[in-house]
């Protein structure tokens, strides 16, 4: 009895760790997408200050293809 309770106390708490895992691979991606698009932003600034379209065009360029 006792060993099968501890059986499926393990099972479920592996459970969880997938689960946990899991999360963090998706919270990886999200940090990961919000970089870019920090990334983005930044090349974007700096060019319309100075008002280069072309490097405005460029880097939304980039982005699209990074899509």
């Amino acid at each position: 009895m006792r060993g099968n309770r501890a059986s499926a106390e393990l099972r479920e708490l592996r459970e969880q760790v997938e689960g946990i895992e899991a999360s963090i691979a998706e919270l990886r991606r999200h940090h990961l997408r919000l970089a870019e698009l920090a990334d983005l932003v930044q090349e974007l600034l700096v060019p319309m200050a100075e008002r280069d379209e072309d490097r405005v065009a460029e880097a939304i360029t980039k982005f699209q293809h990074g899509l």
